[in-house]
């Protein structure tokens, strides 16, 4: 099995998780407690961007109205 490098944007959050997603797939957050904790399940959310692009599934957009 061949290994790749995926680049990830992280950053703290105010109850001092560590929150992040993959640059390739911006759209789905996940968390950990440790750098560790955060790659490990970064790792396990490239394995659902990889199912979700080999579905190609068509994307569509709504509108949510909201009270401000």
């Amino acid at each position: 099995m061949k290994t790749i490098e995926l680049q990830y944007t992280y950053w703290q959050g105010k109850d001092g998780w560590l929150v992040g997603y993959l640059n390739i797939w911006p759209d789905h957050l996940t968390q950990g407690k440790t750098i560790e904790e955060l790659e490990e399940m970064l790792a396990d959310l490239y394995e659902f961007y990889k199912e979700e692009q080999a579905e190609n599934q068509e994307k569509k957009v709504g509108t949510l109205k909201v009270l401000a």
